[in-house]
Order: structure tokens, then sequence, then C-alpha cells
């Protein structure tokens, strides 16, 4: 009696430490089970992104000029070639008729010039048959040395002439090809008032309104090609091995979660983010909702694999433990943690190569907190 009033406080602490062990033990955790199936597994990646579209275009004029007319709006589908708006092109036209008016005139020039061509030509010819007649009088000793003289220089004039009048006609014909290039280049400006649809598409975006005065490289509209759509998912570069062109995907949108639909690997990006250590991975999508929008968010699963008859559990019974993972089984109405190996990993199921048999029921805790659960604690299957 004297040893236990003299140690009472020690008496007290293993008393209460008794009760929180008997606690422990005897006290229940709620917990959600599942029984280990076997069934097919699909391995998915999985990877966040932006429905984007594979061609997209800015228009924007070639010159500076006032909007006069837009005539389609966005979410409009528009043809190849089909006019979608139109530029001022009072002042084009009037410098077009002014290059028109200056090719007529070169034109005539180049008409006039060549007849003085003709002309110089047929003084020149008459000028060598008179050098060529007095050159046989004059070795006649019918005609003098004086008129030799001035048939050769008759014939040195036509000559000069006829050069002359060539000379002319080459520049005149340089003229008419100058004014040509003008024409055509101004004729090619006339047609910058006129923004054509340079394919088929659907326009997204439109900035632009009559009166305003655009500058080349401003936007007026921006539109896509609705060919190919696709998903530019980021994807954590540890699933780069796994990825190919041409493998399988779903595509969730977040407007509408409840489906998924259809699509494969389009193309596989060739630089990973130094930050996220992620990359681009571009799923085309072989279907769209019904209301879909360019840069929407969405969630894309690749399939990389797929094995039947495999040993599967739900994802969110797989805890890790010092980078190892395992899952609790129900042993007797305890918790028993146990080690296990994985396997393909799906998009709710993953595949568990050792550690579990078939029939054995995992457990977890119901508030979404593993760490509340503890090797040998008692459980009560919700």
């Amino acid at each position: 009696m004297n040893l236990m009033r003299k140690n009472w406080k020690w008496l007290i602490v293993l008393v209460v430490v008794a009760a929180v062990l008997i606690r422990f033990k005897l006290a229940s955790t709620t917990v959600a089970a599942h029984v280990v199936q076997k069934t097919n597994v699909v391995a998915e990646v999985m990877g966040t992104g932006t429905l984007e579209a594979r061609v997209t275009t800015t228009l924007s004029p070639r010159i500076q000029e006032r909007v006069v007319e837009v005539l389609v709006d966005q979410g409009d589908y528009v043809t190849a070639g089909q006019l979608l708006a139109r530029l001022d092109d009072g002042e084009l036209k009037r410098q077009v008729e002014v290059s028109e008016a200056a090719l007529a005139s070169a034109k005539a020039t180049a008409n006039r010039v060549r007849v003085d061509e003709v002309r110089a030509q047929a003084v020149e010819q008459q000028a060598q048959q008179d050098h060529k007649r007095v050159s046989d009088l004059v070795s006649t000793k019918v005609s003098s040395q004086s008129e030799m003289d001035k048939a050769i220089e008759r014939l040195h004039v036509a000559e000069s002439d006829l050069l002359r009048a060539r000379a002319a006609t080459v520049e005149a014909q340089q003229q008419v090809n100058l004014a040509e290039k003008n024409l055509g280049y101004q004729q090619e400006r006339l047609t910058f008032t006129r923004i054509l649809s340079p394919y088929d598409g659907l326009v997204t975006r439109r900035d632009r309104d009559p009166g305003g005065v655009v500058v080349p490289g401003s936007s007026i509209m921006q539109l896509i090609s609705t060919n190919e759509l696709w998903v530019s998912a980021w994807v954590d570069e540890t699933a780069a091995t796994g990825l190919a062109i041409g493998q399988k995907a779903q595509v969730v949108f977040r407007s509408g979660q409840a489906r998924s639909y259809p699509g494969e690997v389009a193309r596989l990006g060739r630089e990973t983010d130094r930050e996220t250590r992620e990359f681009l991975v571009d799923v085309r999508v072989k279907q769209l909702p019904p209301n879909w929008t360019i840069g929407q968010r969405a969630e894309v699963f690749v399939e990389t694999g797929r094995k039947a008859d495999a040993l599967v559990v739900p994802q969110r019974f797989i805890q890790w433990r010092e980078g190892k993972p395992g899952v609790f089984v129900d042993d007797s109405g305890n918790a028993a943690w146990r080690d296990v190996t994985l396997g393909l990993r799906g998009r709710e199921m993953v595949e568990v190569t050792q550690g579990l048999s078939a029939g054995e029921k995992v457990v977890a805790p119901t508030d979404s907190k593993p760490s509340s659960l503890k090797p040998g604690q008692r459980v009560t299957v919700k």
C-alpha cells in the first residue's frame, strides 16, 4: 500500500495508456470495401488540355484602308473563295484607270516609233542603192569623186537614223512593258480590298466593323478549318515511352463530363516543359459535342495497353508508404496492410500483379483520409 501511494501518478498514466490501447483495438472505423476480382483492364495515360484547330488563320488586310462592309459574323461557316469583307476601293480604282491610260499612251508611242523605224529603214536602203550606183559610175569615169563622197555621207546618215529609230523602238517597248507591269500592280492592289476565305472553315471571332480603318497585320476576323480539330493535352513526361501516333483515346469535355468522345493520337510533342515536366500530345477528336468552343478544357485518356483476366482494384484503394504501393485488406474485421506490385493502370482501375488474390476484400476509409486507417485497427464495412 505504501508503494502504491508513492507511485499513484504512474499508475494513472498506465491506466490511461491501457484505456487508449483498448479503445484503439476495440474501436471500429467505418470503411468502404471492394472484393478483388479478375476482369479486363485497359491501361490509359491521362492528360489535360484544350480543344484547338490544326489550321487557324487570322485574316488581316495587306493595305491600309477603311472597312466598307463585313459580310460574315462569328459562328458562320464559310467556303473557300467566299467574300468575307470589303475595303474602300475608290482611290485604287482611280489608280488603275491612270495606269490603263498610261499603258495606252505607251502603246501609241511604240506604234509611232515603229513607223519611224520603217521609214528610216527605207531611207537607208535607198542610200545603199545610190551609193552602189554612184560607185559603179565612178569606176567608169562617168561620176566624179565629189558625188561619190556625197553618196557615202548620205549612206552614213541613213544608217545612223536607222540605228536611232531601232533604239527608239526598243525604248518604246520597254515603256509599254513598264506600263503593263504598273497596271498589273495596281490591279493586284485593287484585289486587296476584297478579303476572301482561303479555305472552307468557321469564323470564330470578328474583330472589325464597317467604318474603321485597318492597317496591315491588324485582325479583321479569325478563321479555323473544321477538317481537323484536336485536344492539345499536357501529359507527364513519365508516360512518353508508352505513347504512339494512332493510339485510341477517349476525350471528356468539362462541359459534359457524363459522356466521352472517341479520338486518336495525331501528334506527339518533342519538347518537355522544363518547369512542369510535361509535354504536348495532340489527340484528334472524331466526334464533338453539340456545343463546342475552341479553347474549352478537356481530359484525354489514351489507351496504351489492354489485358484480359487481370486482377484489379479501384485506384482509390491503393495507398503509398515510403514510395511503395499497398492496400488494406479486411482480416476478420481488422485492417491488415498488404504490400502489392502494380501493373497496368486504367482510368479507375489498376492491375495488381502480386500481393492479392481473387476474392479478398480491400478496404479504405470513407472519410477520404487514407492515413486515418492503421494496421490492426477494427473496421466496419459500410
